[in-house]
């Protein structure tokens, strides 16, 4: 009798029964966890050519354990260790399988991909018990000094071999502050907001480079090919997201030659689950002294004069921009999109390969508007305040017809009339 007047005490205060309850875990839109959820619970070793990953099968710490089968690693579904250890799940992976992709960065190399857990109902059953989640994988190596262990070979390597050495080119990809003077640490964003993003080659001892973004594609994941997808840059530096509702573009002028950064309006995809978002861009150079041309530009779309116009050279440059027609090779990913490999430019053809790169940043998430989430939360409260009200009046109505039932029986007891004789 006291534990359900408990529970009914605590319905009444707490306006339902999930506030009795220990709370659940949180997940973003698309089932990926709250940063800081599973830490615990997925632990990652970078080795010399591979990484171990090791996942509890109490993934989300509720009790609650997850089938080996439903984990997958990368989008080419990776499957785990087999193991006779029932408390956990691992993976072992080289570090260019398991759709691994490398990034350089200033100081190191990023290998990344991410762990799925896509759970599936028990055979007789359709009904699930835990959540969808994409944890992101990384591996970051430092590009200062030796990271193998292997003897480091003698500086009296040929002439030839130095001169080829130096003039290799390391591009980048990052999301930036506002002030375009630091790295955003957060990777989130909400809609309404501006990402802000930098391209960026390191020349070395090479001659003077300039430096274009030949096309961007985000997807939903590190593979290029996933879908769905949308197209930031395209046909050899027009910045076509511009056309659609947005003030995306190139920002004029550079900060330096080999560098280049533009503005994305925050978005997200329609009828999709996730929220994370991997933007993948194609980097090439040429020297800066070579005057823009079709294959070679960076053209954005102003939406008052509704034109295009390039960050330098003659606006004739951006002309193909509006017809898609580039370059007698150029393809637009919007027809190319599911082929494993992007469409060659013809600059390819006369530059050696290293002069361009597929370089990607993510994973980015991108959420609602904040104010949206601000809205939410106040009636979320507004809500709770008005159960908490109900809940009191309640308390008090049936304190009050406790009272009077008591009352009413006491006046319904029989008297003694007690008797004294004379």
């Amino acid at each position: 009798m006291g534990l359900s007047y408990q529970l009914l005490l605590c319905l009444l205060l707490c306006g339902g029964a999930k506030q009795c309850c220990s709370q659940p875990l949180w997940l973003l839109p698309g089932g990926t966890p709250t940063p800081g959820k599973l830490t615990s619970s997925v632990e990652v070793e970078c080795l010399e050519a591979e990484l171990v990953v090791t996942v509890s099968r109490d993934l989300f710490g509720t009790g609650k354990l997850i089938q080996p089968e439903d984990l997958t690693l990368g989008s080419e579904n990776c499957r785990p260790l087999v193991s006779v250890a029932t408390d956990v799940v691992r993976f072992k992976a080289q570090l260019h399988e398991c759709s691994n992709r490398v990034q350089v960065t200033e100081d190191a190399l990023v290998y990344s991909t991410v762990l799925l857990h896509q759970p599936r109902p028990v055979p007789g059953l359709s009904i699930l018990r835990t959540n969808r989640a994409d944890v992101p994988i990384e591996c970051r190596y430092p590009r200062q000094g030796n990271v193998s262990s292997h003897a480091i070979r003698p500086t009296w390597v040929p002439f030839s071999t130095t001169v080829s050495s130096e003039e290799k080119l390391v591009f980048s990809l990052r999301l930036m502050e506002e002030n375009w003077n630091t790295e955003k640490l957060s990777p989130t964003s909400h809609l309404g907001e501006v990402a802000y993003l930098q391209a960026e080659v390191q020349t070395g001892s090479h001659l003077p480079l300039l430096l274009f973004v030949d096309r961007c594609v985000p997807t939903p994941s590190p593979d290029q090919t996933a879908s769905p997808y949308h197209v930031i840059v395209d046909f050899h530096g027009c910045l076509v997201d511009g056309l659609s509702e947005s003030f995306s573009a190139f920002q004029v002028p550079r900060p330096r030659p080999e560098t280049l950064q533009f503005t994305v309006d925050v978005f997200h995809f329609a009828n999709s689950s996730r929220n994370t978002i991997y933007i993948t861009c194609h980097l090439k150079v040429t020297p800066a002294n070579q005057t823009p041309d079709e294959l070679n530009k960076a053209c954005s779309f102003n939406r008052s004069s509704k034109s295009w116009s390039p960050v330098e050279g003659d606006a004739e440059v951006c002309g193909c921009c509006s017809s898609g027609d580039c370059g007698s090779s150029s393809r637009s990913r919007y027809q190319a999109h599911g082929v494993s490999q992007w469409p060659k430019s013809a600059s390819r053809r006369r530059r050696h390969v290293r002069d361009e790169a597929d370089v990607t940043v993510g994973p980015l998430i991108f959420l609602g508007k904040a104010s949206d989430q601000a809205v939410e939360g106040w009636a979320s409260s507004a809500q709770t305040s008005l159960a908490l009200g109900l809940g009191l009046a309640a308390v008090a109505f049936l304190t009050l017809a406790a009272i009077v039932l008591g009352v009413t029986r006491s006046c319904h007891t029989p008297s003694h009339v007690v008797s004294l004789s004379q």
